[in-house]
């Protein structure tokens, strides 16, 4: 595996996003074994438990363990109460140490609210596997035993903090607002979304993603201005693209697309499924290009669907604003 540039992925692109099936976590629970020591001394050993008291502490619950497949199930399971990170390194790279670092640093200031597991994709590649992971180091968070693709490779403190904080939104939208820490709630009522709000995660729940984009447009006939409404329109509607793509029709279709570079089809497939697998730059750059060749519907087609996927990434993303300054040069 290499070590890319950073590549983070915002949770927002996930919030409310129903991953059901997306990775297979419940085939990794095995027998304990010992696990290693993680770069830059990630305390936490085979035989402490996420959540437990620290041995001989003050009654501070760990908040940093080494990952195991003895306590991997451990982790998935405490992600229904709070966000697990997962941090997947090896000993070859040289960002590793780094990452792990500043993941510990930051997650022990949350007060609780997130867990870290640090694991060693050389004595635990069964997690690599089941992540996807392309590149060491790569920070994967567990969300109600759905993954949350972080970023890859190195990432600096406050764009991982950025990162955090946004995780947080997507869990509180999902009901995951317990905390670990000393004298906090454990399970604090997350507000009440507005009802069509609620109509639309319910559906998104049942994996009716047709359903959801009614009730999210509905939100927006009542309501043009909610913008939440129409980031989560544009967030299902890209899951119901995506929903019947087969791992093999994925890689018909970017074959097709590198060698049928004005085939807008094409390239809106493949410009969604890097959207969804945090391949955010590439697939802005892909439909900003596509317009900047093209003329006609299909420009204006290609440039809808640039809009949506702004939408779905969050129009604060610096990528966002990057790519709008893009698509403003080859529009005029």
């Amino acid at each position: 595996m290499s070590s890319p540039a950073s590549r983070p992925v915002p949770p927002a692109a996930a919030n409310l996003v129903n991953l059901r099936g997306a990775v297979d976590l419940s085939s990794l629970k095995r027998p304990s074994q010992p696990a290693p020591q993680a770069p830059g001394g990630v305390p936490g050993g085979p035989g402490t438990q996420a959540g437990q008291e620290t041995p001989g502490g003050q009654g501070s619950p760990e908040l940093s363990v080494t990952v195991t497949e003895g306590n991997f199930q451990q982790l998935v399971e405490l992600s229904a109460q709070v966000p697990v990170v997962f941090a997947l390194w090896a000993s070859y790279s040289p960002e590793s140490a780094a990452m792990v670092e500043t993941l510990e640093r930051l997650v022990a200031g949350y007060g609780g609210r997130l867990v870290l597991g640090t694991a060693d994709i050389d004595a635990f590649p069964q997690l690599a596997q089941a992540f996807q992971v392309q590149a060491v180091p790569t920070a994967v968070a567990v969300l109600k035993g759905q993954p949350v693709p972080l970023f890859q490779g190195g990432a600096d403190e406050q764009q991982v903090r950025s990162l955090f904080d946004e995780l947080l939104k997507v869990a509180a939208a999902n009901g995951v607002t317990g905390s670990l820490g000393a004298g906090e709630p454990q399970d604090a009522a997350p507000a009440p979304l507005p009802p069509l709000h609620q109509a639309a995660f319910d559906a998104i729940e049942a994996g009716d993603y047709a359903a959801a984009a009614d009730a999210y447009r509905q939100a927006l006939n009542e309501m043009p201005s909610d913008h939440e409404a129409k980031a989560g329109l544009a967030q299902v509607e890209l899951m119901a693209r995506l929903q019947p793509l087969s791992a093999q029709d994925s890689e018909a279709v970017r074959s097709q697309a590198a060698d049928e570079p004005d085939n807008l089809q094409a390239q809106l497939a493949v410009a969604d499924l890097d959207v969804a697998g945090g391949h955010v730059e590439d697939a802005l750059n892909r439909l900003v290009a596509f317009i900047g060749r093209n003329f006609g519907p299909e420009r204006e087609t290609a440039r809808v669907r640039l809009l949506e996927l702004f939408d779905v990434v969050g129009a604060g993303d610096e990528r966002v604003a990057k790519a709008r300054q893009a698509l403003a040069r080859v529009l005029f």
